[in-house]
């Protein structure tokens, strides 16, 4: 939460704004610093904006207001990182949703860089100069996604990206994520 900074300066103290006759006054200048305290914070804010709203410079905080702004919902489970990742592709990922890969670079970033993630389409889309040729893709449309993590709880994971998937699928298609958790080694290494 952002807040009164000690010490922080006004780039234009209040009394610089008074006439002359008034900066020369005995109480003024006392009175008018405990209001400069308190807009110096508003004064940096607006001068670093920028970092306010880009996601890779946003303090951490500011993260989750910033993930409202391009309607994604926050996971606690994500990493500061993956949080930062997410909401400065958020654009990105509108622009992509629906599609096959849309919905796959969706759950990528919400899965993590180490996590395999494929798509399985049902339907399509295509023509035919020749009438009555066979429609692609099967007849009951549905998507797959099969989603490979190194660790971790596969119920859990299966939980959270359901919710991701909920987000980028069609609402007219059934979706069905299915996670597998890598089985560590069990193999002892050689000598």
């Amino acid at each position: 939460m952002r807040g009164i900074v000690p010490e922080l300066p006004n780039p234009v103290p209040l009394i610089t704004r008074l006439p002359a006759i008034l900066q020369e006054d005995e109480f003024l200048p006392g009175f008018l610093r405990a209001f400069d305290d308190a807009i110096a914070p508003v004064y940096s804010v607006l001068d670093n904006l920028e970092a306010y709203v880009r996601p890779e410079y946003a303090p951490a905080d500011f993260l989750e207001w910033l993930a409202g702004w391009v309607d994604i919902a926050v996971d606690e489970e994500w990493t500061e990182e993956q949080r930062r990742r997410i909401v400065a592709d958020a654009a990105s990922l509108h622009r992509r949703a629906g599609t096959a890969g849309g919905i796959r670079d969706a759950l990528q970033l919400a899965a993590g860089p180490a996590a395999i993630v494929e798509v399985d389409e049902s339907g399509g889309t295509a023509w035919s100069a020749t009438p009555g040729a066979a429609l692609p893709g099967s007849k009951d449309s549905a998507i797959v996604i099969t989603i490979a993590v190194p660790s971790g709880d596969a119920a859990e994971l299966t939980r959270r990206l359901e919710r991701v998937a909920e987000a980028v699928v069609p609402a007219h298609l059934p979706a069905r994520v299915q996670v597998s958790v890598a089985k560590p080694s069990t193999s002892k290494p050689s000598a």
